[in-house]
């Protein structure tokens, strides 16, 4: 590993999520000298990847992200070809629909859909939650025995009195994620927020994305015509990236001799 590169990457990581933080905040967090993380912050700043906060002494991420950002979304083959299949998915149930794939222990927001609504929404194109703690989430875990290995290796997160933190729980709801094909969560990641999500395949069958729809935990359970549009939506995206038969399985790992 590079390791200017490697502190740099460490720096964006720590002002993600709209944070500002200042050169002794930084050095605080990253456990190096502040004259360091100094250079650091004016190399990244002096590319437009950390900005400066007006009339002020902290940074945070600055605007070239964004447009490294849209690229990476423009290149993404699923979130191409599901964008019309989300949109019929928020139409069909008056909710709003997300696209997510996996980046390291969480999961982000590729594709948004508002609630056909009209109502006044934030966009979440570009969000990030906690994989644990997220529907779409907890499909990419079921489907990568590796990548939940590694998030267990450290304590979860808890966002709420509801995130499950407890990694034998989770375990249980994987199982129950393979068999169904549909994953839940309620009230985990925001309160008054739940989500139930899908899996999304290639054309080797690897699961690769998760399409989900969002609705008021006041709404909580969702009608069963709700699970069968999801249901078919995933499948329809699925589709279009030429995998024929749906859900996916879960491949089993051997077991230890």
């Amino acid at each position: 590993m590079i390791q200017s590169i490697d502190r740099a990457a460490q720096v964006l990581s720590s002002l993600q999520g709209a944070r500002h933080l200042g050169i002794t905040e930084l050095a605080g967090l990253l456990g190096l000298p502040p004259s360091t993380v100094h250079g650091i912050v004016k190399s990244l700043k002096a590319h437009g990847l950390v900005a400066k906060e007006p009339g002020g002494n902290r940074y945070m991420l600055g605007p070239a992200l964004l447009k490294l950002s849209n690229v990476y979304l423009d290149t993404l083959d699923v979130r191409a070809r599901a964008m019309r299949w989300t949109q019929e998915l928020s139409r069909r149930t008056g909710l709003a629909t997300r696209l997510g794939s996996e980046l390291f222990d969480e999961v982000i927001v590729i594709h948004h859909n508002n609630r056909p609504d009209g109502s006044e929404q934030m966009p979440e194109t570009g969000l990030s939650i906690p994989v644990h703690a997220s529907a779409m989430g907890k499909i990419l875990l079921t489907y990568n025995a590796d990548a939940a290995d590694q998030l267990f290796e450290k304590p979860l997160r808890s966002l709420t009195g509801d995130t499950i933190t407890d990694p034998a729980k989770l375990i249980l709801q994987f199982a129950q994620i393979a068999e169904r094909g549909i994953a839940t969560e309620e009230d985990e990641a925001v309160l008054g927020e739940s989500s139930i999500a899908a899996p999304i395949a290639d054309r080797n069958g690897s699961v690769i994305a998760a399409v989900a729809v969002v609705l008021p935990s006041s709404e909580w359970p969702p009608e069963d015509n709700v699970l069968n549009v999801l249901r078919e939506t995933a499948r329809n995206i699925s589709r279009e990236l030429g995998y024929t038969s749906w859900p996916p399985p879960v491949v089993r790992r051997p077991a230890d001799d």
